[in-house]
């Protein structure tokens, strides 16, 4: 069996119906929970402005002066709509709580990924749009979480960060220090990051899957 983001997302629909409230907007409290604005990660489905998102893309954004805050784009589980909203670290939004379940991943065939129940050793396969950017990161036999609502999945947790390996990198500018302006590289998966200088082709380093930032060197 396998689902497509657009199918799960039908499904999301049917059931949240059951609990629409007046003038069309979700009461969800029973299955929600607050969490900060700037602990939204993508893949995470919440409730704003009276309907149903999924964040697709974040970029968290500490600014000189004033609180941190986190750039998220959403899509609309409805209609498809996408929108841009910037919520600081003393908002709060409701999550919506969805089933977990521990899946491996086994392989990708084109456009679908396989993944493997850890409990029942059952498989499914899933399009790689319900993973978005995160995709790029997924290695043979990691360990995902699938988040399901009503046995349908409809998004895929990979680990915050991994172990990757550079590829390519620029060369180390006479006088740059570790302090100066991060350089591009490319990942062993294809990914640019920005790199302190000192780190070259070769190294192994931990990377913030869902910033897909540079976190630190691999031990």
């Amino acid at each position: 069996m396998y689902w497509t983001e657009a199918t799960a997302v039908r499904r999301l629909w049917q059931g949240a119906a059951a609990v629409r409230g007046r003038a069309g907007s979700f009461e969800i409290s029973e299955t929600s929970m607050k969490i900060s604005g700037v602990e939204i990660r993508p893949g995470n489905i919440i409730e704003h402005e009276g309907g149903l998102w999924k964040a697709v893309k974040i970029q968290h954004t500490q600014p000189g002066k004033g609180g941190a805050y986190m750039q998220v784009e959403l899509k609309n589980l409805i209609d498809g709509r996408k929108n841009n909203v910037r919520f600081r670290s003393a908002e709060t939004v409701e999550k919506v709580r969805l089933d977990t379940r521990d899946y491996q991943f086994l392989f990708a065939d084109d456009e679908m990924l396989t993944f493997m129940d850890k409990e029942n050793y059952e498989q499914i396969s899933l399009s790689t749009d319900m993973l978005g950017d995160a995709a790029a990161f997924l290695q043979d036999g990691m360990d995902v979480m699938l988040e399901l609502y009503e046995e349908k999945p409809i998004s895929v947790q990979l680990p915050d960060q991994v172990e990757a390996e550079i590829v390519e990198a620029d060369a180390v500018v006479k006088g740059q220090t570790a302090s100066s302006s991060y350089k591009p590289a490319i990942l062993d998966n294809g990914v640019r990051v920005m790199v302190p200088p000192h780190i070259s082709a070769g190294t192994r380093i931990i990377v913030d899957v869902y910033a897909q930032e540079y976190v630190k060197k691999a031990d």
